[in-house]
């Protein structure tokens, strides 16, 4: 049962002038009609008669007024008043799917006006108008002898009833898809996605999603030129039944061909496109794998729009691939302002051609001025390099840090091949392979004295690294897990040439334990093998602290510190953390976490002596991801130590 209230005014709906005698006024009684016929011309007209009896005019409306004293003028005059009044449905609870209930809500006039100020014969459209509407809807599911009347329940609030009596629901007798058996053994497949068949309801719903399915799945399952027609449905009263007669003209099934430009195409040529393609000639066709295509290809940031298409080719067993694509404008200009404990405050400001060197070949030049660190950029990097998801990134770099433990001055050139993730298209492996050259001026101190000093660093490194992903969701995960490595030999000149080799390995799990929880967890341990602590550079080192380690604790603030109470790094870490993450109410939700590490001298973590750092934070689940805000404060603080940290990003910690 549906049940709302509103407003409407009292008396009766009508179509005619209603005469009324003034309160206070001498009534007098009606002249006698003669016995003998007059004519209607010659009849007196008394303005005090009662009218006439009128059926089918306006609706029944009850007398609505407390003061069963009051004379007939007076509830005459009531007529325009206003009062509340309620409304409900009868008769659908039995049948009524969530689908339908959700459409009359939609749709309903009388829950659309609900609490309008209305007159009876404003309520009587309405209530009509929905008693058409619950018989259509009705109809729909399957029940073609539904009957809806409407009818008005008298009582201090007035109720308008829309009462259905469904009837019979109709099934189908007989299903045809003519021409379906042209699809050979793909048949069954084909009607399987139809999905309607006989003894089933004559549903409209289910009839038109079947219809769209099986055009998918036609397309998918080799078929790029089949057509299916609109479904032809005869209703027989007489035995409550229907049957209904599909028309599908598979085609012929093809393989992939050529990817071909077609006239117009103004971004990057066949060639690139092909590229980006998970087919390649010869492979069966899918529809399927052209929805990806377009998809991939308005991802470039390179596209505005985008048409894919099967053509026909001079193989007929062969379909081939037409493409043309609108171009986007090319050029980004990016700022960015920030502040971060330990990082201080920096503004950061880019300006990217994304083809400037076709095909997606983007070059960068960036600049960050901050109060700690100071840097300028040139990258160039080629999206979809030689296959999908493929980014090369070459970059020449000067920086300057100033962190309490260290002030770096580096020149770098560097480059990288990996195998990116992304939010279109999660993938479970992804890798990446580097090189690096760098000189680094860098100052920091002499640990047992702590005086000044400053050395000059030349590194040369081989950075790669090698990340599985079984999680649900790139930016809020909730089951699976993570794992991922980096390591990343390295030889340094300062003073005599020496070799290391960095490791590190991070693990994250998460468990849904209720609809609105997901417990999630996180360990990392790293070491650095081959050279003392003292002699490998100081920015090069292991650092624990800040919002994607050790919450709680100031950047890089984590392990052991010199005379001057600044850390100074080390070759070894290991850290972890565990969080409730919470839906609390609407897209927020809160997580409150616990998390603990350190940094050791030694070539190997010893997983002792943590620094532990609790919090609450809070999420907010928009389209594009959870946006964090945690504030967390150190439980075993070192001097110096703040005693609340806040941290923001977009994505979980973790």
């Amino acid at each position: 049962m549906v049940s709302h209230s509103g407003w409407v005014g009292l008396g009766a709906a009508t179509a005619f002038l209603v005469l009324t005698t003034p309160v206070g006024a001498q009534t007098t009684a009606a002249t006698p009609v003669p016995a003998q016929p007059v004519p209607d011309a010659q009849i007196p007209l008394d303005p005090n008669s009662p009218l006439a009896p009128m059926p089918d005019i306006g609706v029944a409306w009850p007398e609505l007024g407390t003061d069963t004293a009051a004379t007939p003028e007076a509830r005459t005059t009531d007529v325009a008043a206003e009062t509340r009044y309620d409304w409900r449905v009868d008769g659908i609870d039995g049948v009524a799917t969530p689908l339908l209930r959700q459409r009359f809500d939609q749709l309903s006039t009388l829950n659309a006006n609900d609490g309008n100020a209305a007159n009876a014969a404003q309520l009587d459209r309405r209530a009509r108008e929905d008693a058409d509407l619950l018989k259509t809807l009705l109809r729909g599911e399957g029940f073609y002898d539904a009957t809806v009347t409407t009818r008005i329940e008298p009582g201090e609030t007035p109720r308008v009833v829309i009462a259905a009596v469904p009837g019979t629901l109709y099934t189908f007798k007989d299903v045809t898809l003519n021409g379906v058996a042209a699809a050979g053994a793909k048949e069954d497949e084909l009607r399987r996605a139809f999905g309607v068949k006989a003894d089933d309801p004559v549903n409209a719903d289910t009839i038109a999603a079947g219809e769209a399915t099986l055009k998918t799945q036609i397309g998918r399952e080799g078929f790029p030129f089949a057509t299916v027609g609109d479904s032809a449905i005869v209703v027989d009263h007489a035995t409550h039944t229907a049957t209904l007669d599909l028309d599908v003209a598979p085609g012929g099934a093809r393989r992939f061909g050529q990817v071909v430009a077609l006239p117009g195409n103004g971004v990057f040529g066949a060639d690139h496109v092909q590229e980006i393609a998970r087919f390649v000639p010869g492979d069966p066709y899918d529809s399927g794998s052209l929805d990806d295509l377009k998809r991939a290809l308005i991802q470039t940031g390179l596209v505005s729009s985008v048409e894919v298409k099967p053509i026909d080719s001079a193989d007929p067993a062969v379909v081939d691939v037409g493409v043309k694509l609108d171009p986007a404008p090319p050029r980004t200009i990016a700022g960015e302002l920030g502040y971060g404990t330990g990082e201080g405050a920096r503004a950061e400001v880019s300006w990217t051609h994304r083809n400037l060197f076709p095909p997606e070949g983007a070059l960068t030049l960036r600049s960050v001025l901050g109060t700690q660190e100071q840097l300028g950029s040139v990258v160039f990097r080629r999206n979809n390099f030689n296959g999908r998801d493929r980014v090369l990134t070459l970059q020449a770099a000067a920086a300057h840090l100033n962190r309490n433990a260290y002030d770096a001055k580096t020149y770098s050139l560097s480059g990288t091949l990996e195998r990116q993730t992304n939010i279109f298209f999660q993938k479970a492996w992804t890798w990446s392979l580097g090189a690096e050259l760098a000189a680094s001026d860098e100052r920091d101190v002499i640990v047992s004295t702590g005086q000044p000093r400053r050395r000059t660093f030349f590194i040369g490194a081989l950075p790669t690294s090698l990340n599985y992903d079984g999680s649900d969701d790139l930016l809020n995960p909730t089951r699976g897990f993570r794992l991922g490595g980096r390591f990343s030999p390295e030889v340094s000149l300062q003073g005599a040439v020496f070799g290391y080799a960095r490791t590190q390995v991070d693990a994250s799990v998460y468990v849904p334990t209720t609809k609105s929880v997901v417990v999630a967890g996180r360990i990392r341990a790293g070491t650095i093998l081959g050279a003392p602590r003292d002699q490998i550079a100081p920015s090069r080192r292991f650092y624990a602290g800040g919002g994607a380690s050790v919450r709680g604790y100031g950047y890089q603030a984590i392990g052991p510190r010199d005379v001057n109470n600044d850390p100074i790094g080390g070759r070894s870490l290991a850290e972890f953390s565990i969080e409730a993450r919470v839906k609390a109410f609407g897209n927020f939700g809160v997580v409150p976490f616990l998390d603990g590490g350190n940094i050791y001298t030694s070539p190997l973590p010893r997983f002792t002596d943590f620094q532990y750092g609790a919090g609450i934070g809070v999420r907010y689940y928009s389209n594009f991801g959870p946006i964090r805000l945690d504030v967390g404060t150190p439980l075993n603080p070192q001097p110096g130590d703040s005693r609340i940290a806040v941290y923001v990003s977009l994505g979980q910690a973790f």
